[in-house]
């Protein structure tokens, strides 16, 4: 039996949540904010030595730190990590409704439609996660958590990367190895193919209702993933559709190659799978949009957590050719960057330029102020792909990334003086 501390750091303890090798979650109470959270109290190996516990310390706390730097509606919020004497811990967000654990057994299986609704936010939500430079490393069913509003939240980010790094031995690996992935298990680099097998292992369990290697104990586990063919889905679940039989085993490919390339390919393949899906298909394509504008000159000095609060607050447009974006007169609340094709700028029937890739336009009328109008008429040459952001959404960014807005637009303000008078001094001659 373990003693409950009634407290940690300013919160109080209510009930223990769950138990693990290496942490101890309970429920706590944050009277200053009023609300419940989940408490990850981390206990190190007692054998550690004193450089290898700094060290430890080191990475609980960057971890902690990068994790806490995401927001997403599927990702379990990191509040605080504190060390304070003897005690380390991961203050979270507290989800109540268990995990999808409950759901991996034979007599308790989810409708088909909603096993791949959930995997498919899963994989936006671990797209994002990489493109924010996260691996999760732990992916399974009972890491993927249910809120009261019946969707899903991702947790345990970033402590299985903790863990890792103070466990090689078999042994020491956190959970049950039935996750993991060949390359993981021979501990080579993680990618963002290791959470794809993992996530291919866990929608084989919420089809099947059972693991798809059976194993008596961890080694047995772990041979049977480095060598054996899984129980084939159909032979367990004839009524499964042979899409999505073969997504999982894509997924689940023992060479990371032969897996999907990135998050947003296995999204796409099972928005494929469900019409009703689509609703959510404008978002798969976040690391499309986002490997878009990492390219353009625009954006070349921003990070990329920031290029990530750019799209999450920017609306994506597409025009075709000839269609008017501006006109001259009109008062203008938003400012735009060319992500694709071409616009010409004209003034009292002029033209006046042609901007391309990497280009914005309507930002002087935000940086005019309240009720400024456009100075200039814009058309669109060929069929053109827009971001369009409100002059609010610009003010709710981040003082870093309104800072990289401000230098850019300057940058462009100078380049466009110089170019007027280059033009100015030929029409002299």
């Amino acid at each position: 039996m373990h003693n409950r501390p009634t407290k940690i750091g300013k919160y109080n303890i209510l009930s223990e949540l769950g138990r693990g090798a290496t942490a101890v979650v309970y429920l706590g109470e944050d009277q200053f904010n009023d609300r419940k959270v989940a408490i990850k109290l981390v206990t190190p190996d007692e054998g550690m030595g004193v450089e290898e516990a700094r060290r430890f310390e080191k990475l609980f706390l960057n971890e902690a730190a990068m994790v806490g730097k995401m927001s997403h509606p599927n990702i379990v919020g990191v509040y605080d990590a504190v060390i304070e004497g003897e005690n380390r811990y991961i203050v979270m967000e507290y989800v109540g409704g268990g995990s999808l654990k409950k759901f991996c057994t034979e007599t308790n299986l989810l409708p088909v439609r909603q096993a791949v609704l959930i995997i498919f936010k899963v994989c936006r939500a671990l797209d994002y996660a990489f493109q924010n430079g996260v691996i999760h490393r732990d992916i399974k069913s009972a890491n993927i958590l249910l809120s009261e509003r019946d969707d899903i939240k991702i947790s345990d980010f970033g402590t299985a990367q903790i863990s890792q790094a103070t466990h090689t031995q078999i042994d020491g690996f956190v959970g049950s190895p039935a996750y993991m992935s060949p390359e993981q298990i021979n501990e080579e680099p993680p990618s963002a193919q290791t959470d794809i097998y993992s996530l291919g292992v866990t929608m084989y369990e919420l089809l099947a209702g059972r693991l798809p290697f059976q194993a008596a104990n961890s080694v047995a586990m772990i041979n049977k993933i480095l060598n054996d063919t899984a129980t084939p889905l159909k032979s367990i679940r004839p009524d499964i559709p042979d899409e999505l039989v073969a997504i999982v085993e894509k997924a689940m490919a023992r060479d990371p190659a032969k897996r999907y390339p990135a998050w947003y390919a296995m999204a796409r393949d099972l928005a494929d799978t469900f019409p009703q899906l689509e609703k959510y298909s404008f978002e798969i394509s976040s690391a499309e949009k986002f490997n878009s504008l990492r390219k353009l000159d625009f954006f070349r000095d921003f990070r990329d957590s920031e290029l990530w609060e750019v799209l999450r607050g920017a609306v994506w447009e597409n025009h075709s050719r000839e269609q008017s974006l501006l006109l001259e007169g009109d008062v203008g609340h938003a400012f735009f960057i060319i992500v694709s094709g071409q616009v010409k700028v004209i003034k009292d029937d002029k033209l006046l330029n042609v901007l391309k890739d990497g280009d914005c336009f309507g930002e002087m009328a935000y940086l005019s102020g309240d009720k400024a109008r456009r100075t200039a008429s814009i058309i669109a040459v060929s069929e053109v792909q827009l971001l369009r952001i409100q002059d609010v959404q610009l003010e709710q960014l981040s003082d870093a990334c309104q800072l990289r807005f401000n230098r850019q637009f300057l940058k462009t303000l100078i380049e466009r003086l110089a170019w007027t008078s280059n033009v100015l001094a030929q029409v002299k001659k």
